[in-house]
This record gives C-alpha cells, structure tokens and sequence, in this order.
C-alpha cells in the first residue's frame, strides 16, 4: 500500500511540474510579444536584413534558414526561461503579479458598467418613490 502511495504520488509531482513548466511558457511567451513589442520589432527587421543580406549566398532557403533561426531563439530562450523557474520552485500561482492565475474574485475590484451613470440614478429615484 505504501508502495502504491508513492508511486502515485511522483506522478502527481511530475504532472504538477509539467503544469507549471506550460504555464511558464504561456506567460513569458505572451508577455514577450505584447510588452516586448519594440523589440520584437527590431528582431522583425534584423531579421529582414539578414535574410537581404543571405539571398546571394542561399537563394532558395534564405528566408526560410533566418526565420527559423528567429523562432527557434525565441523558443529556446523561452523554454529555458521556464525551464530554469519550474526548476527552481517558482510556482505561476505564487507571483503576486499573477493574481489572474488564483481564479478568485477580487473585493476590491467593482465593475461599473457603461451605462450605469444613466441608470443608477432613475433606479435610485423609484427605490425612493416606493
């Protein structure tokens, strides 16, 4: 019965590291390509460039050898990133800054709607009425 303890709980470990490794990527891809959008736009033009530049040396595979040299960075670099945080214990649902992540609705937080500087008052208005 310990055995079967055991055992199963590796997997679960296991699974609770493959979760927090694919959220890591999740978040640092996307936090790459929204914030880091001027960068991503100089790496866009460099790599434009280089493949200008490699089309008399490759004429056929020069625009396919530069972009797979971007995507493969980005992805190594982000792989890594979340490899390196996973294996660290940083855990998505422990950063403070990713409060999203804990699905909990927070008080502080009201939504007020478009439409409520319209109507709040005229439904204040016939609660006083009544």
């Amino acid at each position: 019965m310990a055995i079967a303890r055991s055992q199963g709980s590796g997997s679960w470990v296991l699974l609770s590291l493959l979760k927090s490794f694919l959220v890591w990527m999740l978040i640092l891809e996307v936090c790459f390509l929204v914030i880091g959008f001027p960068v991503v736009t100089v790496i866009t033009a460099g790599a434009a460039v280089a493949a200008i530049a490699l089309l008399p040396l490759m004429p056929i595979n020069a625009v396919l050898f530069v972009v797979s040299v971007v995507i493969g960075a980005n992805l190594l670099g982000v792989t890594l990133l979340s490899t390196g945080l996973t294996l660290k214990g940083v855990y998505p649902h422990e950063v403070s800054w990713l409060g999203w992540l804990n699905q909990e609705a927070s008080a502080n937080h009201v939504a007020i709607y478009a439409a409520c500087p319209l109507t709040c008052d005229v439904h204040s208005a016939v609660l006083r009425q009544v």
